[in-house]
């Protein structure tokens, strides 16, 4: 069985660097901006991708917030859908996962 510690701490590094990322995001789409048409437009540009990341990288965050209150209820590791363990091997590649191979979803 895989050291149930040692992906509760990857989980919160993992935690703590989408957040600082995510901030950044932020601050870069809230920065004011250029007062250069041109400029602003290449800005523009480069803020939808941004956005993206940014849904995606909440969208982990949330995943990984879940994860860890798993943990606390010490429920980690367990199926949500069927109740059978997450083997090693799938926690090992998405630690935050909330199903076993067999439940998750295949979108």
């Amino acid at each position: 069985m895989q050291d149930f510690e040692d992906v509760r701490w990857r989980l919160v590094q993992r935690r703590e660097e989408l957040r600082d990322r995510l901030q950044r995001f932020e601050d870069q789409l809230n920065a004011p901006a250029d007062p250069d048409v041109e400029d602003r437009s290449v800005e523009r540009e480069d803020d939808e991708p941004m956005e993206t990341l940014g849904l995606s990288g909440q969208r982990e965050l949330t995943a990984i917030d879940a994860a860890l209150k798993r943990f606390a209820d010490g429920t980690f590791g367990v199926c949500v859908t069927c109740g059978d363990t997450i083997s090693d091997a799938r926690l090992a590649l998405l630690p935050h996962t909330p199903f076993c191979k067999t439940c998750a979803p295949s979108d």
